[in-house]
């Protein structure tokens, strides 16, 4: 497949607007010296730069006419195609005698997959493995975010994660809340960070090893992870498909903090209330939402690790 440079051009200026319009918060706090304790975590946790976020890629096998990216990592360039729409620069009277511009109207570039799965292929397969299991897997329902109150079980407020938020109900009802349900989450990065008197509770007790038997559509924290994965991928995945990631990503983070035990009222948030009924139901309802919009970018990441396998040289 080619892009002209009309093409490819038009499509990366749309994600780098649209990049800048998903980012544009965290980079003006960043000027301010301002935090925030729910997008923050999109940041810190991911480890993911904004002008990463804003660099397109069209995926594996698209050849990008006139586009010298060979200084990127994992591209390579490629002679020029025969489909370019380009000025001849042989015959146009703008670039006769222009060496430098004839140059570059000849470059195309490629992500280049035989350098890429030599040096990323320990990763393509451990997500896709990951993916594809979640994929398989019945979706559960039954956590209630839970998770985010076996993280503050027993802490006193100076321990706080989010220092700078009370805690709704306070410790002692937060604690009772922690003691009356049951505890069964099935993420590892989300166990790992409950106290350790919390972590007895849990009905599962997840590794690293163990995540692709037990990650599941339903876990908020899956959910946001698909963008990481996407990230991981680098430019095999599709610039749209990245972005459609860290929008989950977005969205799951803010229903996370607002089922968590600390009060959000300051950050305009309603709380969802998950130690009462009303609230169980209202989780669990955005808690279906966010796992069909998170396989449905399964997916499609699936889909680009597949494409790449497909189109690398042998």
């Amino acid at each position: 497949m080619h892009l002209s440079a009309a093409e490819w051009q038009a499509r990366a200026a749309e994600h780098e607007a649209r990049a800048d319009a998903l980012t544009a918060g965290h980079r003006e706090r960043k000027l301010r010296g301002e935090k925030h304790p729910i997008e923050d975590f999109l940041w810190h946790y991911y480890s993911v730069k904004p002008r990463e976020l804003r660099r397109w890629h069209p995926g594996a096998g698209v050849v990008l006419e006139g586009a010298d990216r060979g200084s990127w990592r994992h591209y390579r360039t490629v002679a020029a195609s025969p489909h370019s729409s380009g000025p001849d620069p042989a015959t146009d009277p703008v670039t006769i005698g222009a060496e430098v511009f004839a140059d570059a109207q000849n470059t195309d570039s490629m992500v280049d997959l035989t350098e890429f799965f030599a040096t990323r292929g320990g990763t393509v397969d451990y997500v896709e493995n990951l993916l594809s299991a979640t994929l398989e897997r019945t979706p559960r329902y039954g956590c209630f975010g839970l998770h985010e109150w076996a993280m503050v079980y027993r802490m006193t407020s100076e321990q706080l994660r989010h220092s700078a938020l009370p805690l709704r109900i306070g410790h002692e009802a937060t604690d009772l809340v922690v003691e009356q349900h049951p505890i069964a989450c099935t993420h590892f990065d989300a166990f790992r960070f409950f106290t350790p008197e919390a972590a007895p509770l849990n009905t599962l007790q997840p590794t690293r090893e163990s995540q692709p038997a037990l990650e599941q559509a339903g876990c908020l924290h899956a959910g946001m992870d698909v963008y990481k994965w996407a990230s991981k991928l680098g430019p095999i995945v599709p610039g749209e498909v990245l972005l459609d990631a860290f929008e989950l990503a977005r969205d799951i983070r803010v229903v996370d903090m607002q089922a968590s035990p600390y009060d959000v009222s300051s950050l305009g948030l309603p709380a969802i209330p998950i130690e009462t009924p009303e609230g169980k139901r209202e989780y669990t309802q955005l808690q279906r939402g966010f796992a069909e919009r998170g396989n449905a970018l399964r997916e499609r990441v699936i889909a680009a690790i597949r494409r790449a396998r497909a189109l690398r040289p042998v």
